[in-house]
């Protein structure tokens, strides 16, 4: 094993494409993204290499692997899964990692708040190695925790991030595709959270038509969990991406927005104040910016 297969912590500038097996789908493409200059907030991953080391000195991990075998084998029902998910999820949640996998943790958190000047917000976010894989995609089945601060906190959510490995769902999604649960490790990217106006997802090309020409800004109020979440239906933008002209716009009544909680600093959903449910969420100077970076 090279020095970085060997890593605990890699930052976003450390990683690209070919480091998915250590850092998994997400945080290998935010560090693509970093490399190309594109404005991504700072952050860093936890390894799969840290994930392995936990279940592997602390002795869970053929425990993990029996609990599923007994209690889904021959029953393959939705509540074997659950039973199992459950079993899993707490003997994780309940086992200490390694001080050496805290330590780096807390370290790199402590970089972070450095680099930015503050004690920051980040998100934890799962990033499994098998995500986004041409055969499978595993998105979506992992957790991901917003506004989280504190060094204590982000080592905690860490831990829920890698319990979320064996969601009923993921325990399911990996057998039947066949791929033994044993071979599918977990990453976990730490990045700077944005207080956000407005947030969402952008397509570079048309997904609906294949279209390569355009590009496609989905956008709503507040954090961008409201729109992947599905909870609203969000503005939608379409771009030449020749020309950066808005070709069309489709303007939702947007009635809900996930926000930052002055007060508590956690994440809340509010009613958006029925000024703002029709105005559009981003404005036209801002959907070109964001198509310039996209093509």
């Amino acid at each position: 094993m090279s020095g970085k297969d060997r890593a605990l912590i890699l930052w976003f500038d450390e990683v690209g494409s070919g480091d998915t097996p250590l850092v998994g789908g997400k945080n290998a493409n935010l560090g693509e993204l970093t490399k190309a200059g594109i404005p991504v907030p700072p952050g860093f991953a936890v390894t799969a290499y840290a994930y392995k080391k936990f279940i592997t000195e602390t002795g869970i991990a053929e425990k993990i692997y029996k609990t599923i075998r007994e209690t889904v084998s021959g029953r393959r029902s939705p509540k074997s899964y659950e039973e199992a998910s459950r079993k899993v999820r707490s003997l994780i949640e309940a086992t200490e990692p390694p001080e050496e996998v805290v330590k780096a943790i807390k370290e790199a958190y402590r970089k972070l708040c450095e680099r930015v000047g503050k004690e920051v917000f980040v998100a934890v976010r799962s990033s499994a190695t098998a995500e986004d894989l041409a055969e499978a995609s595993f998105a979506g089945q992992q957790e991901t925790y917003l506004n989280v601060k504190g060094e204590d906190e982000v080592v905690r959510k860490v831990v829920k991030c890698w319990s979320s490995l064996f969601t009923p769902r993921a325990i399911f999604y990996r057998e039947q595709k066949g791929f033994r649960h044993e071979d599918v490790l977990i990453s976990v990217g730490v990045q700077m959270m944005v207080d956000a106006k407005s947030a969402g997802v952008m397509f570079t090309l048309n997904p609906v038509t294949g279209d390569r020409n355009q590009i496609v800004i989905e956008s709503s109020w507040g954090l961008g969990e409201s729109v992947v979440s599905g909870s609203v239906t969000p503005d939608e933008f379409i771009v030449d991406k020749e020309t950066l002209r808005i070709i069309e716009r489709r303007i939702s009544e947007k009635t809900v927005e996930r926000i930052r909680d002055p007060k508590t600093g956690e994440t809340i959903e509010v009613e958006v104040p029925p000024e703002r449910r029709k105005t559009p969420s981003l404005t036209d100077e801002e959907v070109v910016k964001l198509a310039e970076l996209g093509r």
